[in-house]
C-alpha cells in the first residue's frame, strides 16, 4: 500500500500547489521554453493552467487550457483506482507498455502539437 498511496500523495500535493497558486500570474512558474523561443505550443502547454481549472472545478477552462491535460487527469484516476484495489487485495500492478502502446502515445502527443499549432486547431490551443 506504500507505493500507491505515496504517489497518489504526492500527486494530490501537487494539484494542492498548483491550486492555491495560480499559474495564470505572471513569475510563478518557468515559461514553457519551446512556446519562449519557437511560438510553438508543446503538448504541455497550458497543463499548469488546466490543473489550476480542474482543481477550482472549472472543467470548461481546464479543457480550453489543455484537452490531452483532463484527458490524462481520468486516465490517472482509473490506473491509480485499479492500482490501489490490487494493493487492497495483495495482487500485484502490472503496468507493461509495449513499444506499440508507447509509439502509439508519442503519435498521440506529436498530432495533438502538431493540430494545436494549425488554425485550424486554435481551439486546442492555451
Amino acid at each position: 500500500m506504500v507505493a500507491p498511496l505515496g504517489t497518489l500523495v504526492g500527486v494530490a500535493a501537487a494539484f494542492a500547489y498548483v491550486g492555491a497558486v495560480d499559474p495564470n500570474e505572471p513569475g510563478h512558474y518557468p515559461v514553457c521554453p519551446l512556446l519562449r523561443f519557437t511560438g510553438v505550443y508543446c503538448p504541455g502547454c497550458g497543463g499548469l493552467r488546466s490543473a489550476h481549472a480542474f482543481v477550482h472545478g472549472d472543467l470548461g477552462a481546464a479543457l480550453g487550457a489543455n484537452a490531452l491535460a483532463v484527458l490524462g487527469y481520468g486516465l490517472f484516476a482509473v490506473l491509480m483506482t485499479v492500482w490501489l484495489i490490487r494493493a487492497v487485495r495483495g495482487t500485484p500492478m502490472r503496468l507493461v507498455i509495449t513499444p506499440v502502446w508507447g509509439w502509439g502515445l508519442a503519435a498521440v502527443l506529436a498530432l495533438f502539437t502538431l493540430v494545436r499549432n494549425l488554425p485550424v486547431g486554435s481551439a486546442l490551443a492555451p
